[in-house]
């Protein structure tokens, strides 16, 4: 597997993502119709992987996306900096005084316990995110003259609108163009595309997009719905999973798609909110790699426990070239974010290496 990463000298970023970053209200222990007080952090899917890549991993990011220019775009804007992550893509849009044009995306998110699982609740329409289209962003400049060795997008952004899935495919093939990797996390969320046409609409704008990318990513439910490839032997309730079923998917889809190098996904069999089993894995040559097993993982907040494998498994691709030693990464970092509240990863790169290496939870002073 030959990813041919471009020269980190001639790169001001080792990756940039592109996507919504909303605001997070979070209602703790509590639930969202009965809480009085919220917690706020940023969260957006695809930028959740440029921060893990940044806090954790010590890599220079970016985000590209749009907001409303008012205070509590300045708020995200804030918690972005905090994350070390660039704003200089950021596209500022003029506010029209009450969002009846543009305005900021809040994501509303219970972390769910037991059996009641997590929540989210977005109030997102006529964002300035979901307003991007092709032509706002001067790929040539951040591609060309600046430099990216790694660009990463997702289907959540993609689902916003007509013209972000078209955003979509213009930045893809701009990376390409200038030798970016390019990696996708497929990432469906129903509620997204219920109004717009559903699953078949899903899948007309991911298999348009699916020809452009390097390293393709997402769990059973995003293969099935989002590209058309069914997992046989797994049940709806994700109690247990069916190993040899994700491994002929896999198959199938690099059969299909020969321009992927690498195509991974997280395994995640769900106890109870609070309880999963958790692993992952990753086809690239043919071949096929498992992450060690996380059974009966105890969950504080799993929202962006995905996007932090996805930034693992990229540190590891960047950094090793190893595919079985990225997976792992990614397996332990989505382990570790799942600890913390928030989208956003809190562990350091010391802490998933000792969790990849069997390393205890004893407390450590």
């Amino acid at each position: 597997m030959d990813l041919q990463l471009r020269n980190e000298k001639d790169c001001r970023f080792d990756e940039v993502s592109m996507g919504e970053v909303m605001l997070r209200l979070d209602p703790g222990d509590n639930r969202v119709r009965c809480a009085r007080e919220f917690r706020a952090w940023e969260g957006g899917g695809e930028y959740n992987v440029a921060r893990g890549l940044r806090r954790c991993f010590g890599m220079r990011t970016g985000v590209v996306t749009a907001l409303a220019q008012n205070d509590v775009g300045y708020l995200i804007e804030d918690f972005i900096l905090q994350g070390g992550v660039d704003t200089s893509f950021i596209n500022w849009v003029p506010y029209d005084g009450i969002g009846r044009k543009v305005r900021n995306g809040i994501n509303f998110t219970e972390r769910g316990f037991g059996v009641r699982g997590a929540l989210g609740i977005s109030d997102r329409a006529n964002t300035a995110a979901s307003q991007m289209k092709p032509g706002d962003v001067d790929w040539d400049e951040l591609f060309g003259k600046q430099g990216v060795r790694w660009f990463h997008c997702g289907g959540i952004f993609a689902a916003l609108s007509e013209t972000t899935a078209e955003t979509v495919i213009e930045a893809v093939k701009a990376a390409k163009k200038y030798g970016t990797v390019v990696s996708y996390d497929l990432n469906y969320r129903a509620s997204l595309w219920r109004d717009i046409g559903g699953k078949e609409k899903a899948q007309a704008v991911n298999r348009e997009i699916a020809p452009y990318i390097d390293v393709m990513i997402g769990n059973e439910e995003d293969f099935t719905a989002c590209l058309g490839f069914e997992i046989k032997g797994t049940d709806s309730q994700l109690k247990k999973l069916d190993l040899d079923g994700y491994r002929a998917m896999m198959d199938e889809v690099a059969a299909t798609y020969p321009n992927m190098k690498v195509i991974a996904t997280t395994l995640r069999a769900v106890k109870t909110a609070t309880v999963n089993d958790w692993s992952a894995m990753a086809w690239s040559d043919g071949k096929i790699v498992k992450a060690k097993d996380y059974p009966a993982l105890e969950i504080y907040d799993r929202v962006g426990g995905g996007d932090s494998f996805a930034s693992g498994l990229i540190y590891g691709l960047m950094t090793t070239g190893d595919v079985e030693k990225a997976v792992n990464y990614g397996a332990a970092h989505g382990a570790l974010a799942m600890t913390t509240p928030g989208d956003t990863s809190m562990a350091r790169k010391a802490e998933v290496e000792n969790l990849m290496n069997n390393g205890s939870a004893r407390v450590q002073r």
